[in-house]
């Protein structure tokens, strides 16, 4: 009964847009600690504030769903380029949060992670502050989670699904990456105009990434009837009504305010998904291998996770048996460029993406798993990429 409940306030808050209504607050109780029955247990953001101008009263915002962090020491995290650009919104929250200081992170490591860790530990921090982009904000979460420092997410674009993930991507050993499991931000704070003014390839990245579940929830429930495992049915729903938000969204202009709204919450249900099921599938299938494998041996194709995750998502979609048509059509309509050219993927690589993907991340089950496809397919796929059709 618990469990209908909460879903049906749940789903309804997050997709509901009433008119009346210019700030979208979701806030739930227990300190974002939500139980589903007597066995499983998963967290939540305490807040999911999407307005304009939410920077300059955060602290308002903050007030109101968390009062007990009021006054307590905070730091912010940024890089300093960002701090350059947003200089005031900055300097405004440091002020809100009794003159926190302002790190401006070197890298997006593990070490500098818990570099900024101990900082915190030592010197008695109890919140932390992220603004920035998706390595601002993975280092940041993971140093509120090795410090249990309360984390705030304030992104500065929408570019992927990592604001609200129970995971950081990070750097190793030189450019190597790794995913590391976290806890998810205690409070996510959107700024629309901050958003509406961002490079248009990172909300473009953002749609990328979220139309990516379309995949990813095929080679999931693959997964699970390959392993005799369960696929969540809640954390699937999640995932889909993100892909749905979106796919199906009447608004078109990316610039609008309306829209923002629909991905910022697109991209925190994913990230919901992922806490709710405990892993990254709900949101990572094979088009997810196709973007780690270009990661890991073309680093320098310069292309962002979420675009490369769309790139990947027609060949899955087409090796699952399913039509790209619609992904396809969705792409155009957004200008979101599939053609591999534009991004310095020639026919050659395209194809020895595909080879190293399937051993980019080992256990993981996909539909790469099922097929092979020969060199005639990808050269096919790939021209009607460079088509768009």
């Amino acid at each position: 009964m618990f469990f209908e409940i909460f879903s049906k306030k749940f789903f309804n808050v997050l997709l509901n847009n009433p008119s009346e209504y210019d700030t979208i607050i979701v806030s739930f109780i227990l300190k974002g600690e939500i139980f589903m029955n007597q066995h499983t247990r998963f967290n939540l953001p305490i807040c999911l504030a999407v307005e304009e101008d939410a920077f300059y009263h955060s602290d308002e915002i903050v007030k109101r769903y968390i009062p007990d962090i009021i006054g307590q020491k905070a730091i912010i995290i940024s890089e300093e380029f960002l701090i350059g650009i947003y200089k005031d919104k900055i300097m405004d929250i440091r002020r809100s949060f009794g003159d926190a200081e302002v790190i401006a992170m070197k890298a997006a490591s593990f070490d500098e992670a818990v570099s900024i860790a101990k900082r915190v530990c030592v010197e008695d921090v109890k919140v932390i502050i992220g603004i920035g982009g998706g390595r601002v904000l993975d280092t940041a979460k993971y140093a509120a989670h090795i410090s249990k420092a309360v984390y705030i997410c304030m992104p500065t674009s929408l570019s992927n699904d990592s604001l609200a993930s129970p995971f950081s991507v990070l750097e190793t050993y030189g450019k190597a990456r790794k995913t590391f499991a976290c806890k998810i931000p205690t409070a996510i704070i959107v700024d629309t105009n901050m958003i509406i003014n961002a490079p248009e390839g990172q909300t473009l990245s953002g749609i990328g990434d979220t139309i990516a579940k379309h995949t990813a929830l095929f080679d999931w429930k693959l997964s699970a009837s390959k392993t005799n495992s369960r696929v969540d049915d809640f954390a699937y729903a999640l995932s889909r009504m993100s892909y749905d938000s979106v796919y199906h969204c009447d608004e078109k202009d990316m610039k609008s305010r309306v829209f923002i709204r629909i991905l910022s919450r697109a991209l925190v249900m994913g990230g919901l998904a992922m806490e709710i099921a405990g892993s990254s599938r709900p949101c990572s299938g094979s088009e997810h291998l196709f973007a780690h494998a270009i990661e890991e041996y073309y680093p320098d194709v310069k292309i962002s996770h979420g675009l490369a995750v769309a790139l990947g998502s027609i060949p899955a979609c087409i090796f699952q048996g399913q039509s790209p048509q619609g992904l396809l059509d969705f792409f155009r309509t957004y200008k979101l460029d599939i053609d591999p050219r534009s991004y310095g993927i020639t026919e050659d690589m395209f194809a020895d993406i595909w080879d190293k993907a399937r051993t980019v991340r080992t256990g993981r089950i996909t539909i790469l798993d099922d097929i092979t496809p020969d060199r005639v397919q990808l050269n096919e796929i790939y021209s009607r990429m460079v088509e768009g059709k």
